[in-house]
């Protein structure tokens, strides 16, 4: 198998350059986008009090007046989950109990973000995110089995991560822009699935590449040839850089035209950010006042 390169990055060109929804239209995909987003915190200065504000602005992500006068206020409008690191999940579930939310608290874990440490800290960790209430684990795959084409010995090791989740969602970050090559990104994905993943995730943000629009092509078209050939729906993670409403706009639209609407919820397709909820809520802001807001007046928290 091999990947036609140029054709993926002409596709790439094609989405980047279409019109975005304007206006009324904007304002409700950008809702959509919201109730997307993973929130996410994976900071060395992480304490309980930025989980806390985190939470917050996860539970209530945009300001209830600006909802209310769109009447979208009474519509459960929150994000998807919140993203932490394992030793932090404790915080983020003690919140959420405490505002009395259901919303689900994902950790990323298997020796974040190289996966370069041993196997049983590695599945270690994973248990331990579990333990501490994690409905969703975003594990990071072992790049130097891809880079030297040990595709068996990946599937092995992420089948043991599928079985260490337990009951949590599995979302595979495949760290694209340590990959090499547009047909490592497809068999990696291809792998992922095949071995039991919930979601594939293009980074880890950390990376120097993250997420790009022709490799998530790469990746959209291997979700959709894994459901014509097993009928299961595998869900797509962007993330790392994506901080723009209007990048947002664009990701909605690449899933809708390669995938279709089923994609379009949570379930299937989650944006992983730290700052883009604050340019989606300053657009949103825009819609409902006519003037645009400082950052200041859209605070977390």
């Amino acid at each position: 198998l091999m990947v036609n390169t140029q054709a993926v990055l002409k596709r790439a060109q094609h989405v980047q350059g279409q019109k975005t929804p304007k206006k009324q239209w904007q304002a409700a995909w950008l809702l959509k986008a919201v109730t997307c987003i993973d929130l996410t915190t994976l900071a060395g200065d992480d304490t309980p009090s930025n989980i806390h504000r985190l939470c917050l602005k996860a539970i209530q992500p945009v300001r209830y007046d600006l909802l209310k006068k769109m009447d979208m206020h009474d519509k459960g409008i929150t994000t998807a989950a919140v993203c932490v690191y394992p030793s932090r999940v404790a915080d983020a579930i003690k919140l959420l109990n405490a505002a009395n939310s259901s919303l689900p608290v994902a950790s990323v874990a298997t020796g974040f973000p190289t996966g370069q440490t041993p196997l049983e800290t590695r599945l270690q960790e994973v248990h331990m995110a579990v333990a501490d209430g994690a409905t969703e684990i975003d594990i990071v795959i072992n790049r130097m089995l891809v880079l030297t084409g040990q595709w068996e010995a990946l599937y092995d090791e992420i089948c043991q991560f599928r079985q260490a989740c337990s009951d949590a969602h599995m979302k595979t970050i495949l760290a694209i822009g340590e990959l090499g090559t547009f047909t490592n990104v497809y068999k990696a994905s291809m792998v992922a699935m095949m071995a039991g993943s919930d979601f594939i995730k293009t980074s880890t943000g950390k990376e120097v590449v993250n997420a790009t629009y022709p490799v998530a092509i790469v990746m959209m078209r291997a979700i959709r040839n894994y459901f014509l050939c097993t009928g299961h729906k595998v869900g797509f993670k962007p993330a790392g850089g994506i901080r723009t409403a209007q990048e947002s706009l664009v990701w909605l639209t690449l899933i809708k035209e390669e995938l279709g609407n089923d994609w379009l919820c949570p379930h299937l397709f989650r944006l992983g950010a730290s700052s883009l909820l604050a340019d989606i809520e300053r657009q949103i802001y825009h819609y409902v006042t006519g003037q645009y807001a400082a950052y200041h007046e859209l605070p977390m928290p």
